[in-house]
């Protein structure tokens, strides 16, 4: 049973901001806003003790009659999504696992497809790495086993990374942390004070969002887009106008669009935060997830070389077209920025091993505010970690021809079901950012649901709701499950009202 809790209001603007594209259905009002406000709450926008407005409040701004929210609500209370109390109101709760799985899908429990997570199987070798890295644990059992810091070996193997990579790096200057998640959470207690601004991509990465607002920052969001990339004139107005102390980037293979940073945008990035104090935080998880091959964009705006303060190394640059070997420059190879980076993408997401890259103070700092989280990362993981970068090349080269493999065949299965959407080929990352072409991503999320296929709406990777025209997909996973998430979409989009994609006479535009 689940416990209620009194937790924080959500205001009638504020929920009507989420709900956004709400009436796009031809199903009775009640049931179309009781199963956007379920949505919210399944996708974690509404986190559970959330206390809903009033009925009559909510029924006032969304220009509906209270019976509507009223009978929206009682369907919540039926299906488990909202406890109602007397003197308290109606509080977001989850129900019990048989009544979300009877309320959110039809298909057998056992074969539904979770493609919410951008993640990949684990690569070949990690159990005989961890056999290898059992033997070396007796080394470090007469130590006290919390480790702040990094292991020495870990750490290096880490900075050796980077300068393979074209930026001359120490192991002093790493911090290994509990994943790339963490990183964030680190840096941003650290950096960000409470009502700080914090610069951030729209759409991007949504539990960076969530570990910045819980540091108390204020979200400045900056538009990327699949075809442009970083609106630059926005970026940089919104670092010289409110000087914020960190913006959160993604450069290489941002999530979700798959856009990569132009080197010399980089260069003014930073040059333009170094003015006004500000700390560039640059997520790297997916910087060497490189799909390239004939389908593949080449990187955007890539050149030759890195341009007006690059670092060692800097004639490495991507080139136009790049293949599976060809690796971004690192951010701070451009000037000054802390990096983010884990094998949580590249290894296995069940390693649960990131880091930071900065320079020595800020090194400083993070260790000694580490201990309010956590008292460190786990020795053994961080042995097998260090086993397997030692043959990082090898295992990128097999990552990118699986993705490459995997993106063919979902964006050409996308394009030949949906010729009205818009399904980018990217040329690295996990996922494509498809266009719609109508506001109803959170809609056609929900009926996936019932067909056994869970994904993550648009409106997750927008900082107030937007997105509702895009969605996105992985193409990560093996071919089956592929197969069976596009059977899955086809007959979802085939149950949304009014948008279905016209086939047949378009087939023979897809390329």
């Amino acid at each position: 049973m689940s416990i209620v809790t009194s937790g924080p209001a959500v205001s009638s603007r504020a929920l009507g901001v989420l709900l956004d594209s709400w009436r796009a259905s031809s199903s009775p009002g009640y049931a179309a806003l009781a199963d956007r406000i379920r949505l919210l709450v399944l996708d974690g926008r509404l986190s559970v003790g959330t206390r809903l407005p009033s009925e009559r409040d909510l029924a006032a701004h969304l220009g509906v009659s209270r019976t509507t929210v009223a009978a929206a609500y009682a369907a919540l209370r039926d299906a488990g999504h909202v406890t109602s109390l007397r003197g308290s109101g109606s509080v977001v709760r989850l129900p019990d696992q048989a009544r979300a799985a009877r309320a959110t899908r039809s298909a057998d429990e056992d074969d539904v497809l979770d493609f919410t997570k951008a993640a990949m199987p684990a690569v070949d070798g990690i159990a005989e790495a961890a056999q290898r890295a059992a033997g070396r644990l007796g080394a470090y059992l007469s130590e006290p086993g919390y480790d702040s810091v990094g292991r020495p070996v870990l750490r290096e193997v880490i900075a050796a990374r980077y300068r393979a990579r074209g930026l001359e790096t120490s192991a002093e200057q790493i911090v290994v942390t509990l994943g790339a998640q963490h990183a964030i959470a680190l840096l941003a207690r650290v950096l960000v004070g409470r009502g700080d601004r914090a610069v951030v991509e729209t759409p991007g990465y949504p539990h960076a969002f969530e570990a910045l607002r819980a540091a108390g920052a204020r979200l400045a969001p900056v538009s990327v887009t699949v075809d442009e990339g970083w609106d630059e004139s926005a970026l940089l107005q919104t670092l010289r106008r409110t000087s914020p102390p960190v913006a959160y980037l993604m450069p290489d293979f941002h999530n979700p669009t798959g856009a990569t940073m132009p080197e010399a945008q980089r260069v003014r990035v930073l040059e333009a935060a170094a003015d006004e104090g500000t700390v560039v935080i640059a997520d790297e998880t997916m910087a060497e997830l490189v799909v390239g091959g004939p389908r593949g964009a080449s990187f955007t705006g890539a050149g030759a070389g890195a341009g007006a303060g690059a670092g060692a190394g800097a004639g490495a640059g991507v080139g136009a077209g790049a293949g599976a070997g060809a690796r971004p420059l690192p951010m701070a190879a451009y000037g000054p920025a802390v990096t983010i980076g884990s094998v949580g993408k590249s290894l296995w997401g069940g390693l649960r091993i990131g880091w930071i890259r900065a320079e020595l103070p800020l090194v400083e700092r993070l260790v000694r505010a580490r201990s309010a989280g956590d008292l460190g990362t786990p020795v053994l993981e961080q042995l097998i970690v260090a086993d397997l970068l030692g043959d990082m090349d090898g295992v990128l080269e097999a990552r990118s021809r699986q993705l490459r493999h995997g993106r063919d065949r979902l964006v050409a299965g996308l394009r030949g079901a949906f010729p009205g959407w818009s399904v980018p080929s990217p040329a690295g990352g996990l996922t494509t950012w498809v266009g719609l072409g109508a506001p109803v991503s959170s809609q056609l999320v929900l009926a996936a649901r019932r067909h056994g296929l869970l994904l993550a709406a648009g409106p997750m990777f927008g900082v107030d709701g937007a997105f509702e025209r895009f969605l996105r997909v992985p193409y990560s996973y093996p071919d089956d499950e592929t197969d069976r998430a596009l059977a899955a979409l086809v007959a979802a989009w085939d149950g949304i009202d009014g948008v279905q994609a016209p086939r047949g006479a378009l087939m023979a535009e897809v390329v």
